[in-house]
């Protein structure tokens, strides 16, 4: 795409930053909050996208004039500078251009999200359950490597250690927009504990990566929900299993995509405060709502880009873990290292980087820019 093409996409975003500007300091807009919360994200990406086209548009004029300069100047000193702004302009343009490239395609407006984490043990018993113990390990030294916060809100242990399920919340800025190539069925081949023998074996655990859903991305009837309160299990003093702070909540719901009631039970005991884990609960039905209402649109989705990285396709296999050879292999980008031991330690960005990449190529080359 010529230079004069590319600015011309970004026509009239002058004027649609201007208009925003103005909207979110409009009390009206302001009292309207899911209003006032996508404008301030537009806000936020048009200042992003102009701040680049300023750069772009700069680099263009300094790269003319510094061929001018060197076509028209005997003073040599003047000449090298001029050869230098020339160097400096001609690697900087292309890397600019893909840069408005990327921002000119819609992003996906979850990638901005918290994310809910789910982890069950698949195929293969109890090691099926030390696997998804060791893969939330891998989640939370990575999540505290990128200053995340992470809440566990229930938990089903293995009997030999690990889990047969968890669920956790991520916090922190663009937390779905990363962790979302990690939904898929991940495979371990390693030597279990408990094999006497010495003979590999081969497990599984499905990761689900949900986008958490604010209180005005679905509609909940919170009279129609009820409620029950138990008292906890496990360690943790003499509150626990004295005070029932444990809540679990039954809500009917109507499966917009299949027209059919269905019951949902979700349980929290996060903490030993009822009405916080009363909180937490609700937010676990709003995106639990949120992700089989949006459930039809990740299908158009997926159906359209079927070789896309991230489809959130829970059943496709999407990694190996091999523990004798010590290597890790993504399947969907055919990536391998060697380097099992670090990657189960949290240091999983460079294979998440290139899933980026992988990603971001098919959305240009779909977007023919």
């Amino acid at each position: 795409m010529s230079e004069n093409m590319l600015l011309s996409r970004l026509e009239g975003l002058d004027g649609r930053f201007e208009e925003v500007s103005t909207l979110i300091t409009d009390p009206a807009v302001i009292a309207d909050q899911p209003r006032y919360v996508r404008l301030t994200k537009e806000y936020h990406d048009l200042e992003e996208i102009l701040n680049v086209k300023k750069e772009y548009e700069q680099s263009l004029r300094s790269l003319e004039e510094s061929k001018e300069l060197l076509s028209s100047e005997e003073d040599e000193d003047l000449r090298a500078l001029a050869r230098d702004e020339i160097e400096s302009c001609t690697r900087r343009i292309p890397e600019l251009e893909e840069k408005i490239k990327l921002l000119l395609i819609p992003a996906d407006p979850d990638d901005s999200k918290n994310a809910v984490l789910e982890i069950r043990g698949g195929t293969g018993g109890d090691e099926a359950a030390l696997f998804a113990g060791d893969l939330f390990r891998m989640y939370q030294k990575y999540a505290e490597s990128k200053g995340w916060q992470l809440a566990v809100s229930s938990v089903s242990e293995g009997a030999s250690g690990g889990y047969k399920e968890i669920v956790c919340t991520l916090t922190g800025d663009g937390v779905y927009g990363t962790m979302k190539y990690e939904s898929g069925v991940h495979r371990v081949q390693r030597v279990p504990a408990t094999e006497t023998q010495g003979r590999v074996h081969t497990s599984a655990a499905t990761v689900a990566v949900l986008p958490e859903a604010e209180e005005f991305d679905v509609e909940i009837h919170e009279g129609e929900i009820k409620w029950d309160t138990f008292r906890s299990g496990g360690a943790g003093g003499q509150n626990v299993n004295k005070v029932e702070s444990g809540v679990r909540l039954r809500y009917n719901w109507k499966n917009p995509n299949t027209g059919q009631v269905e019951e949902i039970l979700i349980e929290c005991t996060e903490t030993r405060d009822q009405p916080k884990n009363k909180e937490r609960a609700l937010a676990r039905l709003r995106t639990f709502i949120y992700d089989k209402e949006h459930q039809k649109y990740m299908d158009d989705i997926a159906s359209r880009r079927k070789t896309m990285v991230s489809t959130g396709d829970r059943s496709a296999k999407i990694r190996t873990y091999n523990y004798p050879q010590g290597r890790i292999t993504d399947h969907r980008i055919n990536y391998t290292v060697y380097n099992l031991a670090a990657f189960m330690d949290g240091d999983i960005q460079e294979c998440i980087d290139r899933l980026i990449v992988a990603e971001n190529a098919e959305k240009l080359k779909e977007a023919e820019l």
